[in-house]
């Protein structure tokens, strides 16, 4: 490549960030920035790996983060086309970070698209993350090829969901018998709601950081502001509470 040509393709990358356009480059001409949100550092690398060599992929990783106030910062300082998200993160959950990234969504000339990757199927947290305004959700089980393709069909504005989750995202929001919000446990953070099932199961306080990489400290933090609340007053009546609701 000689220099000129090189210093042209420089300037229009950089003119392209600064207009928050999409980039020309050897991907058949598609171009996305993606920042990777997840509190595993080795999955982090191993997504990395897969998708981000952007002369193939298309796909260039500007940012990471591995809990909430980081995603918020990384996100509010590339502003990349879509953001990849983990449901559960420290700091609130995936949850949290769509709702402090509000703003950035709405943006009609620049939004930022956030696409769901996690382990987890669980109902309430595909219905959480698609409620606080995420594009889609798609399962860790997914194959880079695919993933590539969901990350540019939400750079697009289009709805991406792993097949066995469209159906019941639609089912969940269109069906007339759907269950109503439940305030009370809408109250609550992703972690809180974490914490408040493992408590609810009987598990220590001990047990319960070690399984969410957290320190006891901050698991009796939880513990309270889940117990303020809901009004509730010690483990045994939350456990009761969480019973009650199905959620144990």
């Amino acid at each position: 490549m000689s220099d000129a040509t090189e210093a042209n393709g420089t300037a229009a990358a950089a003119e392209a960030a600064e207009s928050g356009r999409p980039a020309d480059d050897g991907a058949g001409g598609r171009h996305v920035r993606v920042v990777l949100v997840d509190d595993h550092r080795m999955f982090r690398t191993g997504v990395q790996a897969e998708i981000g060599q952007t002369a193939e992929t298309g796909v260039e990783v500007v940012g990471e983060a591995a809990d909430v106030d980081q995603a918020v910062t990384v996100i509010t300082a590339t502003r990349p086309e879509v953001v990849l998200l983990d449901v559960h993160l420290p700091g609130g959950g995936g949850v949290e970070v769509l709702r402090r990234c509000a703003a950035l969504m709405a943006d009609a000339e620049r939004p930022v698209r956030f696409l769901a990757l996690s382990v987890s199927d669980a109902a309430e947290d595909v219905i959480g993350v698609i409620r606080g305004g995420a594009r889609g959700y798609v399962t860790k089980t997914i194959t880079g090829t695919d993933l590539v393709d969901s990350i540019f069909r939400v750079q697009e504005g289009d709805a991406v969901f792993s097949p066995r989750l469209a159906g019941f995202v639609l089912d969940a929001f269109a069906s007339t018998d759907a269950p109503p919000v439940d305030e009370d446990l809408d109250r609550l953070t992703q972690r809180e709601r974490e914490v408040l099932r493992l408590i609810a199961r009987g598990y220590a306080y001990k047990e319960i950081a070690k399984q969410l990489f957290i320190s006891v400290k901050t698991v009796e933090s939880h513990v309270s502001a889940v117990l303020r609340k809901l009004q509730l007053s010690n483990r045994h009546e939350l456990t009761r509470w969480a019973t009650a609701r199905r959620l144990v």
